[in-house]
């Protein structure tokens, strides 16, 4: 029998498998049959800082403009915080409580701004680890590159001042020095980097006149630009590297290990073919460590990452010009 288990953020995990934080974890019993099916791990349902400051906001501008009585905003500001706070807290012990497998929290944020008070209070909740889901778009022309990268920083800074669980950062690829801010996030205090997350893609109906949404799930093509990363920033790094977006099968799995990742998250395949999916990909994983004679994990991780690849051009090329010029065209 081959050995799936592995070790990610300093987490022992069963197989790399971990499901990403999604309505699939955002309540116990989904959480349960997650674990029963073979997920290695699971990340919580995000906690998001925007939900609470426009609750918050809204709140506010209910009140009356002339109210002046500071006791009202004491209220709302704690009535407001604390019961967003305790729904995600009781999630967390009732998760810890149902099952064996780590349970990572999840916030999606956007700043280092006063919502990182409740990160002591997931850690108490029994979290085994934080990821921190970075959703800052850089769509902001009078934001320079390094007041965006800077916000990083500054949330992983405040969050470990208040922590002593692993913390991951699920982060994205706008960035104008990628390699550099992979490199540069990895010898901060964090233990994981996720690569990468996806951002809500507007579509237009041509009809109606409106935006929409588009590509809620992910698709295998979208694999692409982690796998790239992970082969290029695999063993040049401080800290663990985890896959996610494009990851639909067994197959995807074994590409994103042979990169050099310690585990992968999924979702979109989840949705799309159940809980139950979970022990196909494992067995695709299984039978085909079987077929080369691998017998653990660690065995075959990274074994095609650029570092150990004496033709590190294929990880960098960009053009497709080679490719098209030796097909005779056929238009």
């Amino acid at each position: 029998m081959v050995d799936l288990t592995t070790r990610y953020m300093g987490l022992s995990l069963k197989n790399p498998i971990i499901i990403a934080s999604s309505g699939l974890t955002g309540n116990v019993e989904s959480i349960k049959k997650l674990e029963a099916n073979g997920a290695g791990a699971v990340v919580l349902k995000s906690i998001f800082e925007e939900e609470i400051i426009m609750e918050y906001d809204h709140m506010m501008n209910k009140m009356d403009q002339f109210e002046s009585d500071y006791e009202y905003f004491d209220y709302y500001d704690y009535k407001i915080k604390e019961e967003n706070v305790s729904k995600y807290l009781q999630l967390i012990k009732d998760a810890k409580a149902a099952v064996s497998i780590p349970v990572i929290a999840s916030i999606n944020c956007v700043s280092s701004h006063e919502w990182t008070y409740f990160a002591k209070k997931i850690e108490e909740a029994g979290a085994d680890a934080i990821e921190l889901n970075a959703f800052i778009l850089p769509s902001d022309p009078e934001r320079s590159s390094a007041e965006n990268e800077k916000v990083y920083f500054d949330i992983v800074n405040t969050i470990k001042k208040e922590v002593k669980i692993p913390v991951a950062m699920k982060m994205s690829y706008y960035f104008s020095n990628l390699a550099q801010m992979i490199k540069k996030l990895s010898e901060t205090e964090l233990k994981g980097i996720v690569l990468f997350n996806r951002f809500y893609s507007p579509d237009f109906d041509i009809e109606e006149l409106k935006v929409i949404s588009s590509h809620i799930f992910s698709t295998q093509s979208d694999q692409v630009m982690p796998l790239r990363w992970i082969s290029i920033m695999a063993e040049k790094v401080s800290c663990d590297l985890a896959a996610t977006t494009g990851i639909h099968k067994g197959e995807d799995v074994i590409k994103m290990l042979l990169a050099g990742a310690k585990a992968v998250q999924v979702a979109s395949t989840i949705y799309q073919n159940g809980a139950e999916y979970i022990q196909t990909m494992l067995k695709e994983i299984e039978e085909w460590m079987e077929r080369h004679n691998y017998l653990n994990i660690d065995q075959f991780r990274a074994k095609l990452s650029q570092a150990k690849n004496e033709n590190g051009a294929h990880y960098e090329r960009v053009q497709f010009m080679r490719y098209f010029g030796e097909k005779e065209s056929t238009l």
